[in-house]
């Protein structure tokens, strides 16, 4: 009943907050499954993002995470992309945000029904992008950018295996089983930074962070704010469909140690002799 109730709430309060009868919705922060605030999500620093692509460069995660991180795609928009929207001739290079992915019974549906109006964007995206996937369609077999090996689009176990060579290659805490006279043993197990994978010594595990789908985008959004590029323009190449969501959710400090801040406020404050 609890759960019922909660997302009854939510819906009214987003409902509220989209007709603009209300300008803050109370409700945004609660989890519709027990009433628990969300945790803060956490772009990635430019360390991170270099430590990320330099670990899964010529894998297969590799050019989904280039077009979330510089051109800030949702998953559905990255895995419904194909060719004809990715304009690489053009002066600048741009994406062209179309379509949309989702899965009924681990099958994949691509639809031209986006997320909301604003979705439908043309995104600029920078040269290391525009390279990366010129060289990914010299060789693509496939109208889809992101595709299976018969040329088809994903379906959600097939991007959860791709997926897995990222989280394979953090240092998170994980169970392993061992097996001793052919019974099962659980034990946990946390990988030290650049420790090989005994059963795959082509795996070492060099994240010492979480990576999720959405954190690619999110760091898009949070670097495009704090270069200064103004909310009206984030919010469009974001696909939001007003700057306050954009600025909320977005907005936050994306370092916040003194050694991490001195550039950024000796630069903000800096005075002429």
């Amino acid at each position: 009943v609890y759960n019922k109730v909660n997302m009854l709430l939510k819906s009214i309060f987003y409902s509220a907050e989209y007709s603009k009868i209300i300008t803050d919705n109370p409700a945004k922060a609660i989890n519709a499954k027990g009433g628990v605030p969300q945790k803060e999500k956490q772009a990635l620093t430019d360390e991170q993002v270099s430590q990320l692509l330099e670990t899964i460069k010529g894998l297969p995660p590799y050019v989904f995470v280039m077009i979330g991180i510089f051109a800030g795609l949702r998953r559905e928009e990255i895995l419904a992309l194909r060719w004809d929207c990715v304009h690489l001739d053009s002066e600048p290079p741009f994406i062209s945000v179309r379509r949309a992915w989702h899965s009924e019974k681990n099958r994949p549906v691509i639809t031209t029904k986006l997320k909301t109006p604003a979705a439908k964007r043309d995104i600029p995206i920078p040269d290391n992008l525009a390279n990366c996937l010129r060289i990914e369609k010299e060789k693509s077999i496939s109208d889809y950018v992101i595709a299976d090996k018969d040329g088809q689009p994903l379906s959600y176990s097939q991007f959860a295996r791709i997926w897995n060579y990222i989280k394979i290659r953090s240092t998170k805490e994980r169970t392993i089983y061992k097996y001793v006279n052919g019974q099962a043993i659980k034990k946990k197990f946390k990988p030290e930074p650049g420790q090989r994978c005994v059963n795959r010594e082509d795996i070492i595990y060099s994240l010492d962070f979480t990576v999720t789908a959405h954190q690619l985008r999110h760091t898009y959004i949070t670097n495009l704010i704090h270069a200064g590029v103004d909310p009206k323009t984030v919010q469009y190449l974001a696909g939001h469909e007003n700057s306050k969501v954009t600025m909320d959710i977005y907005a936050k400090a994306k370092y916040n140690k003194p050694e991490e801040l001195s550039a950024v406020v000796n630069g903000a404050l800096k005075m002429d002799d």
